[in-house]
């Protein structure tokens, strides 16, 4: 049910003059579908390179092996996370963190610069749109056929094509579900229990979730998470200002609009270089008209630029009616590179650009530092000191070793910090590529030297280092503490 719209009202009371021109807003209006037309351009060829490049990033990793493994695996059961030669451990979750502080100013920095260049070539919602437009346009036809198709009774044409795109549909999003399921199994695992349908629970219910998402998402609801689902096109005015690449449309050159031929004399007719022909609302993806100035549904995927280029051809004009550029910019009527490169360089850009490169700079220095190994000593609860052969003070610990190299690993052991205190019957502590393990050692401490320290607790530290030899050395020490009773 749709509410009353409201007019204002003259000066007695009664509709005025205003109400001619006020415009009807319903609260609970039913959606409108949009149908995007296809376009060619420039602008339209690199979104394409992203589609490829994103996609086949997306698609290949899993199948990639590395070492005798996959080379992208995260292993949620065996809590791993294997990039490469790179193997993180839970320990490791200040790298993640890192990770999404560098993907949060990366954000900043590009929005400052360029708008929503992310919204526009490289958000899964745009690419997997673009996906689905293709196949739909491929079964349908363009824009207008598909909206003939829409609106005709239902025939055994219009079943087969709408059939025939939505299977594609539902194989491109079963697919990605496969592939998004095959970075937490190992996809070839993952292959060969899909032909037997041998798939556990939880690889069916993800394959299923993100499979049925992709398809809705891309296939129904497109602008719509756009608009209404995604919060970066409400908070991105915050990282705007008026010196911020946006998509633009000239009002200087463009007004007033009116349809004239190639060769009219404009001036004559008192029209601007816009023919008001609407391909720049047709081709756009969330149906918005770019020349009522920035909104929020734009996600500049500059589709409008490439149709008005295409016929300021046609119509011998110079392009660049609807561009990138700035608001100031726009105002002066000054879109030179060079004078974009100089509103560019501006103090906020200049911050979280050099914010970027320190937190890059840092992340990728404390990888190269991280040592392969990881200590962690917890003390034998059950027996927290006891008198053992010869008088000699005995504590049981249990180390967790984890090797995060891809080469089988052995450490010695040496204990520092009480003299005289030695590790009883213990030889060199091998480890497996990536494994991670518990060794139970008791050390030992002669009577005389328990007597020089007094009974208490008396710190201690675990020394390991890599056998001669070792692929990835490490040197890693652990502190604990040595019970010497009363």
């Amino acid at each position: 049910m749709s509410a009353s719209p409201i007019q204002p009202a003259g000066p007695t009371g009664t509709p005025g003059a205003a109400a001619k021109s006020a415009r009807v807003v319903w609260l609970y209006e039913s959606h409108k579908k949009v149908y995007p037309r296809s376009v060619k351009g420039w602008f339209a060829s690199w979104r394409w390179v992203m589609v490829w490049f994103t996609q086949l990033l997306f698609y290949g990793l899993p199948w990639l092996s590395w070492n005798g493994r996959p080379a992208v695996l995260f292993d949620l059961g065996a809590r791993r996370f294997y990039l490469f030669d790179l193997i993180l451990y839970p320990q490791d979750f200040i790298y993640l963190t890192g990770l999404l502080i560098l993907s949060a100013y990366g954000l900043f920095f590009f929005t400052a610069v360029g708008g929503r260049l992310w919204c526009g070539y490289a958000c899964p919602q745009t690419v997997y749109t673009e996906i689905f437009l293709w196949v739909e346009h491929k079964f349908e036809g363009e824009r207008g056929a598909r909206m003939k198709l829409d609106a005709g009774p239902w025939t055994a044409e219009k079943l087969w094509r709408k059939g025939g795109k939505h299977a594609a549909w539902l194989a491109i999003a079963l697919w990605t579900g496969f592939t998004f399921v095959g970075y937490f199994t190992p996809i070839r695992t993952l292959w060969a229990e899909a032909f037997t349908l041998d798939f556990g629970p939880w690889e069916w219910f993800w394959v299923l979730f993100y499979g049925l998402a992709t398809y809705g998402n891309a296939g129904f609801m497109r602008e719509q998470v756009c608009k209404y689902m995604c919060p970066y096109a409400r908070f991105q005015s915050a990282m705007f200002d008026h010196d911020t690449l946006i998509v633009s449309y000239d009002q200087q050159r463009g007004e007033p609009r009116g349809k004239h031929g190639r060769d009219a004399d404009k001036a004559k007719l008192n029209v601007g270089d816009c023919i008001d022909c609407g391909l720049c609302v047709q081709v756009c993806p969330t149906g918005i008209d770019i020349r009522d100035g920035l909104q929020y549904e734009c996600i500049a995927c500059t589709a409008c630029i490439d149709a008005c280029n295409g016929v300021m051809d046609k119509m011998r004009t110079p392009r660049g009616l609807i561009r990138y550029a700035t608001q100031n910019a726009m105002a002066l009527d000054r879109h030179q590179p060079a004078t974009l490169l100089r509103r560019i360089a501006r103090p906020r850009v200049l911050v979280y650009g050099a914010v970027l490169v320190l937190i890059s700079g840092a992340f990728v220095f404390s990888l190269m530092q991280r040592s392969p190994l990881k200590v962690d000593v917890v003390r034998d609860r059950t027996s927290l000191a006891r008198i053992v052969e010869d008088g000699r003070i005995e504590n049981v610990y249990r180390l967790q070793l984890m090797n995060a190299s891809a080469e089988p690993q052995r450490y010695r052991l040496q204990v520092a910090g009480l003299p005289g205190a030695v590790v009883a019957d213990h030889g060199p502590l091998a480890l497996a590529p990536a494994e991670a393990r518990w060794f139970v050692l008791q050390v030992q401490l002669p009577p005389e030297a328990a007597q020089g320290l007094g009974s208490g607790a008396h710190p201690v530290q675990f020394h390991l280092v890599n056998e001669p030899g070792s692929s990835a050395p490490a040197d890693v020490t652990e502190k604990s503490t040595f019970i010497v009773p009363r």
